[in-house]
């Protein structure tokens, strides 16, 4: 009888002792569970943190452009000015000028019929982007009148590509003329062709590059054939922003387009998006050619 009960006490001490070793296991998985979870969270935040963009895409203040603006292509203001927006169209050589809220549009003609992309202000030169690479050159002056003559029209500047982008930093007095696809030589490339600019002259000031593969590894995805529309440099910030109409993308890189962040253009309000621009007071937009149920657009993101 005693040695029945020893042996069930030994039994229960050893069950007892189990229960507390397989609680205290149990306890410290939960514990390491709950530690991940935190980090992962903390990691989350962080990264959000680096990536906080001074722009909300989703709510953008909207204009619809005039009928002679359908197919709006570029967008630039004079030294910043939000009262008067400048713009081109596809097929016509016309320079228009409008306020955002205006429902015509004023216009003059520089050139014929062509393939016209993007447009740039500098130092009272208006100079607009044909899809080969040739730039026109005129004094803003000349707005006022029906008809410019005496147009500077600048070949062969840039190896032979479809070209869709232009944009200039005032402060230092440099256009960039930005390919959309290139016909032949580097592949997976974005080129970036950088001229100083006199008196209606372009002396070449450098190239850069943007790794498709790069935009693609910071955007998440696994490849991207990257065709950009346009860019414009940030006056805050320095930062170039490259807009893709295709991909319906945004790509910020630093001065020496160096990519750091990709936003993505998202919902129906981002047609077709053509141009970009920033204003002096540091507030961004974007134009989209018009479509089949919608009218070409301006759409301004109030800097936050």
């Amino acid at each position: 009888m005693n040695n029945n009960k020893i042996k069930l006490t030994s039994i229960t001490i050893a069950f007892v002792i189990a229960f507390i070793g397989v609680s205290c296991v149990n306890e410290k998985h939960d514990d390491q569970a709950t530690d991940k979870t935190e980090t992962a969270t903390e990691n989350t935040m962080s990264s959000n943190e680096k990536t906080d963009f001074p722009y909300d895409l989703d709510n953008p203040v909207k204009y619809n452009m005039p009928q002679n603006l359908f197919e709006i292509s570029g967008i630039t203001f004079h030294n910043g000015d939000p009262k008067q927006v400048f713009a081109i169209q596809d097929e016509d050589g016309d320079l228009f000028r409008l306020g955002l809220g205006d429902k015509e549009a004023k216009y003059t003609k520089f050139g014929s019929k062509g393939d016209y992309e993007d447009l740039a202000i500098l130092s009272d030169q208006v100079i607009v982007l044909k899809s080969n690479g040739e730039l026109h050159t005129f004094p803003i002056s000349k707005i006022n009148e029906p008809e410019v003559t005496d147009v500077i029209k600048t070949k062969d500047l840039v190896p032979k590509a479809e070209y869709e982008g232009l944009a200039v930093d005032e402060k230092t007095a440099t256009v960039y003329v930005l390919t959309k696809e290139v016909k032949k030589g580097k592949k997976g490339e974005t080129e970036i062709f950088a001229f100083k600019f006199n008196e209606g002259s372009y002396t070449p000031a450098g190239t850069f590059s943007l790794s498709h593969k790069m935009i693609a590894e910071v955007g998440g995805e696994s490849k991207m054939n990257f065709r950009p529309s346009a860019l414009a440099k940030n006056p805050k910030t320095g930062e170039w922003y490259v807009l893709s109409s295709m991909n319906k993308l945004l790509v910020i890189t630093d001065e020496n387009f160096k990519i750091k962040s990709t936003q993505v253009l998202k919902g129906s309000a981002f047609n077709q998006p053509e141009g970009i621009a920033f204003d002096k007071n540091n507030n961004l937009y974007i134009s989209n050619e018009g479509g089949t149920l919608s009218a070409g657009n301006i759409l301004m993101f109030k800097s936050k």
